[in-house]
């Protein structure tokens, strides 16, 4: 294993030897790194947290710290991380709180960029994007294949669905639908499908097509949501506007229109 001499592991820190620690690191106890992982220099990894492979560290990282949670009381909650992610410099990734269910879950293949925070008992999902200063409350649920602008707030219990995209500076305080492409005016607001994203991500034009009409109904046609989800079950079936419409119905926050 490469680790500089002026890092500072603990003693039971669980450290494959591919792995690469650079200068002024400090890896605590109950730390779990898998192959691979790089840690460039001043990183602080605390535990209990399991980190996963390939995963690369950035100067003046913080992961697994102390939640910023006025009821926590130093039990030992966890942070649980893939594989293949990027936190770039100055990102904050939080440990859970005992009422939150004691974990947070990072998944694989994210790039969190420069000072992002992800906060206590978040559970984000993997090939997500996170640009810089993005910033998510405690208990926020992040999906699959999401992307979060620069500047963007979450307000703690948020549902982002997948396949989403936050433009930047949008300020988060309700779910945001699942394909929907969401940005901040005067006000926030969904525009349709991210049909951006949906063609980058391998969505076919019939499955795009079919949430472009799904949209239409929520977003341009006058009807309120009930309305709207009762005119979308008249649609034929299909797989991601079903989807759609459970998100919605399952919502207690209510959703970005």
């Amino acid at each position: 294993m490469s680790v500089s001499p002026l890092a500072i592991v603990a003693p039971d820190a669980r450290i494959p030897a591919s792995c690469w620690i650079g200068p002024y690191c400090e890896i605590g106890a109950g730390v779990e790194l898998g192959e691979n992982c790089r840690l460039d220099s001043h990183v602080v990894l605390h535990g209990p947290s399991r980190i996963g492979a390939e995963n690369r560290f950035f100067p003046f990282s913080t992961v697994g710290v102390e939640p910023q949670d006025l009821s926590y009381r130093g039990e030992p909650t966890r942070l649980e991380m893939g594989d293949h992610n990027v936190v770039r410099e100055f990102c904050s990734l939080h440990r859970g709180t005992v009422k939150g269910g004691g974990v947070t879950t990072i998944g694989s293949h994210n790039l969190l960029m420069a000072y992002c925070h992800v906060a206590h008992d978040c559970r984000v999902g993997s090939h997500i994007i996170m640009a810089n200063c993005a910033t998510l409350g405690g208990h926020v649920i992040v999906e699959d294949h999401v992307t979060v602008g620069a500047f963007s707030p979450v307000h703690q219990f948020v549902r982002i669905g997948q396949h989403a995209y936050i433009g930047g500076g949008t300020i988060v305080t309700q779910d945001v639908m699942p394909y929907a492409k969401t940005t901040a005016g005067r006000e926030n607001h969904a525009y349709g499908a991210n049909r951006i994203g949906l063609e980058r991500a391998g969505f076919s034009g019939e499955r795009i097509e079919a949430l472009q009409r799904a949209f239409k109904l929520l977003l341009h046609s006058g009807l309120n949501t009930t309305q709207a989800l009762e005119a979308m079950r008249q649609l034929p079936e299909q797989p991601d506007v079903q989807y759609l419409m459970e998100f919605i119905s399952a919502s207690t926050r209510g959703v970005i229109k």
